[in-house]
């Protein structure tokens, strides 16, 4: 079997169009989560309502995860995120008009945004890890800093969006269509994955024989609890912050933006520490870091303290996602199929924390329902030893 490689011609403007899907992608959804309080309150959702609506869009990235493997080895990863920057645009901007008539609009909207995202973030993937192997460097986790950068600045002009007064549809509509143009313009500069359909198993019925490997099952495992981690800091960072140490808005926002630059941070240094100690290591440093973090996030006595407890959990949760993606994609014939799979089960994490978080938020409050994210990193390190870098395959004359 041979995977075709693009040479290091290529790989300059593939590169930089890479970034730019990962940093829009991440525009994209902190946009919308720093609307989440005020939306939550136009539509008077209690806790467990409100998660049982972000339960939309982990519904809708599931669906689209499932089958992406298929989609991405069929269409390529170029026209992959083109079709699914356009459906989110129009999934944010239904979004933002549509909680003005009730939650059905919103749920509905939110389900394609989820679906959206779940495409658009295997195809990118699976073009980063492309890119990666051409350079030959530990550069994974790096495109994803460039995701947390979109986060950060979402979330910043979030929180001007918000101090400022400006509305929810206005403010989401046009990062929708921005996000969308921008991305479409730039993923034209995507090299070929080297990677057919047939060689990722000929359709999708042999795709899914990926969701029967041991060592692909234990990755998304160890996915699921970084994810975890890191999706119910977006969604309940802010809230968290404004409900439980009853702080303005803007500081709850700005909780959530400190937490999102940590992530950055993390994730643009991380290959130094993962080429000098390993995967593995590093990530069980991370996990202990996550947990302090979320404690001393939950029980810090001012708003000062909880923020750094955000710090700590946005640095510990920052290589999780990049390490199990880079592990996926160790095989590069399998790298489509493979990053299906875990991104399925890191996705479950979306699919099951925001209601869980929200059911115990109505029992023990939101904030004290965090302590299930410390809960389930602590046992991720159980499993991060299936993030250990595959053997090399043997030469062959």
């Amino acid at each position: 079997m041979t995977v075709t490689a693009p040479t290091s011609v290529d790989l300059r403007p593939a590169t930089r169009a890479t970034y730019a899907a990962f940093i829009m992608a991440g525009v994209s959804i902190s946009s919308w989560a720093t609307r989440i309080p005020q939306i939550r309150d136009a539509l008077h959702l209690t806790p467990s309502r409100l998660g049982l609506v972000l339960l939309a869009i982990a519904g809708g990235s599931i669906v689209s995860l499932v089958a992406s493997g298929h989609m991405v080895a069929r269409f390529g990863s170029r026209r992959t995120v083109t079709a699914m920057a356009a459906l989110l645009t129009l999934a944010l901007s239904g979004a933002a008009a549509g909680y003005h008539l009730g939650v059905v609009p919103v749920v509905l909207c939110l389900f394609a945004f989820g679906f959206a995202n779940g495409a658009w973030d295997v195809a990118m993937n699976v073009q980063a890890a492309v890119v990666e192997r051409g350079l030959g460097r530990s550069i994974m986790s790096r495109f994803h800093a460039g995701f947390s950068v979109g986060t950060v600045a979402g979330a910043l002009l979030g929180a001007v969006m918000v101090a400022a007064h400006v509305p929810i549809t206005l403010h989401l509509s046009v990062t929708a269509l921005v996000v969308g143009a921008s991305t479409i313009l730039a993923v034209r500069a995507f090299v070929p994955d080297g990677v057919t359909e047939e060689s990722s198993g000929g359709g999708l019925r042999h795709t899914l024989r990926f969701w029967r490997e041991p060592r692909t099952l234990l990755v998304g495992v160890f996915m699921l609890a970084f994810s975890f981690a890191e999706g119910a800091g977006v969604d309940w960072i802010g809230v968290a912050v404004i409900d439980g140490y009853q702080a303005p808005a803007v500081v709850g926002t700005l909780a959530f933006a400190g937490f999102l630059a940590a992530m950055t941070a993390g994730r643009w240094f991380g290959p130094l520490l993962l080429d000098r100690y390993g995967r593995v290591p590093v990530v069980r440093a991370l996990a202990v870091v996550t947990v302090a973090g979320v404690l001393l996030f939950v029980f810090g006595s001012t708003t000062p303290v909880a923020i750094a407890g955000a710090l700590l959990w946005g640095v510990g949760a920052s290589l999780g996602f990049p390490v199990g993606m880079s592990a996926a994609s160790d095989d590069p014939a399998y790298a489509a199929p493979r990053v299906s799979v875990v991104a399925s089960i890191g996705y479950c994490a979306f699919l099951s924390g925001p209601p869980l978080i929200g059911f115990l938020g109505d029992h023990v409050t939101v904030i004290r329902g965090l302590i299930a994210v410390a809960v389930l990193v602590a046992v991720a390190t159980v499993v991060s030893g299936a993030v250990r870098p595959l053997p090399a395959p043997p030469a062959t004359d």
